[in-house]
This record gives structure tokens, sequence and C-alpha cells, in this order.
């Protein structure tokens, strides 16, 4: 399950009417407890040749009007550029739109690759700065905001919004002997949990997540998993089963 997928979205209809009467439509995604609210276009790539424009992290009522604003640029002619600091959408602060790499488009743009039937189309990425102006890559970019947007023009493989050195818990089994992941558990309180299925407590290691995903690229599926939530699977490269974490006693 994509991330976009655990929310409600506007059937096609409304989105085909949509952007009949107004040249775009705007999907909004709520924030989860876990997971920083979006927003995102569909029909900028069909009616304008303009790539669709992505936005996480704010207000659903800002992101809306976000959108709303660069598609009235596009209509108007204008042609956003990345690399590119603009001071437009904000009245103090300063945004920056960076190419969202096709390998992320699955993850966020589930209603606009229904509609486009493939993922063949280009979106930005609307970055915008912290209250000292800064991005999330400069040095000193603040905290509070590190988890609410994503970079979609990297990680594509390390989907995970926490950072690459986060400590996690896996296995002696994992860690020694190559065995693969099968069960991953997202603890209410944030912990994240990569286990092998035949560990004992005493076999409970800690790595970074980093080295968890870049032996194994498929875990990266299930990066959307919320709090308090689980995946199982029987072997790499198989279908994740999902579901609430039934008895956390197991997982130790």
């Amino acid at each position: 399950m994509k991330a976009e997928q655990m929310h409600s979205c506007r059937d096609n209809q409304r989105t085909v009417s949509d952007i009949e009467k107004f040249g775009l439509s705007v999907i909004l995604i709520q924030a989860t407890d876990y997971l920083p609210s979006f927003a995102y276009s569909i029909g900028l790539w069909q009616k304008f040749g303009h790539p669709e424009i992505l936005c996480f992290g704010l207000s659903v009522e800002i992101l809306h009007g976000l959108i709303n604003d660069v598609a009235e640029m596009v209509k108007n002619g204008g042609t956003i550029e990345t690399g590119k600091q603009y001071n437009d959408f904000f009245e103090s602060g300063t945004t920056e739109f960076v190419n969202v790499d096709l390998r992320n488009l699955p993850d966020y743009f589930g209603t606009a690759i229904d509609f486009y039937g493939s993922s063949d189309f280009s979106a930005l990425q609307l970055v915008w700065t912290d209250r000292n102006n800064k991005f999330p890559w400069n040095e000193g970019f603040e905290k509070e905001y590190l988890y609410k947007q994503p970079l979609l023009d990297r990680n594509a493989e390390f989907k995970f919004i926490e950072v690459a050195n986060l400590g996690v818990f896996t296995t002696r089994q994992w860690l020694e002997e190559q065995k693969p992941i099968l069960h991953v558990v997202h603890d209410v309180d944030g912990d994240w949990q990569f286990l092998t299925g035949d560990q004992m407590p005493e076999d409970i290691k800690i790595v970074a997540l980093k080295e968890l995903v870049f032996r194994d690229l498929t875990l990266n599926q299930i990066f959307d998993l919320e709090y308090g939530e689980e995946a199982k699977r029987d072997f790499v490269g198989g279908q994740w089963t999902r579901g609430e974490v039934e008895n956390s006693n197991d997982e130790e």
C-alpha cells in the first residue's frame, strides 16, 4: 500500500470535471500521525505540457492554494524552473522546485497514474524554507520540519522519511547469517523492528536503517508503515501483508 492509498481520493469523474473546468485537479492528502500531508496537481501535464506540481508538510488548505498559485503561472504562459528561487508564493520565505525522480512517482501520485494510465509524465516538487529561510538541504534547517517534506528528487533507493543512520532493531540472523527480513514492525513509539521470524530475545541487534535498506531495496515498499502497524511476507520480493500490530510481546 502506497502513502496515498491510505487516504480516500476523489473519483476519476471528479478529476476529469475539475480539469475541464479549471485546467487541473488538486489531490489533497491529510497528514497521519506518521506521514506528512501533501497535495499535487493532475492536468497540467495534459493541458499545458507542464510537469505536475507536488508539495508536502503544510495544512491542506495552504497546499491547495500553493498548487493553484503555481497553476495560475502556468496558465498564463509561465514555466517553473528548477534551481531557481521564487519569492512569489509566501509573504516571507523562499521556495525552490526540484524534479521528482520517476521512481518516486508511484508512492505519491497514485490518482494521477490512474488518470493518465501510466507514470509517463513529469512532476516537480515545491520545497519551502523554514523560519530562518533555510531549505532542507541547508545546514541548520530547523529540526521541527525535518520530516515534513521528503525530497523526491533523491532517495529513490531509500524512501523512509527518517535519517539514514537511524538506529533500528534487527536480528543476529540477519546480521551474521544473511537471513531475509520477513516481518517489519513500526511500534507505536516510533521504533522500527526488522525481523527474520526465527529470532529469540537475545538475538536482537541494533543497526543503522540504511544498512537494511541498501542490502534489500524491497524494504522500501513498506516505508509508509504507520505507527502501530506491521507487515509480513513469505520471501524477499513477495507481497507484504499489512495490519495492526497483534501483540508487541511477540516481537521481543
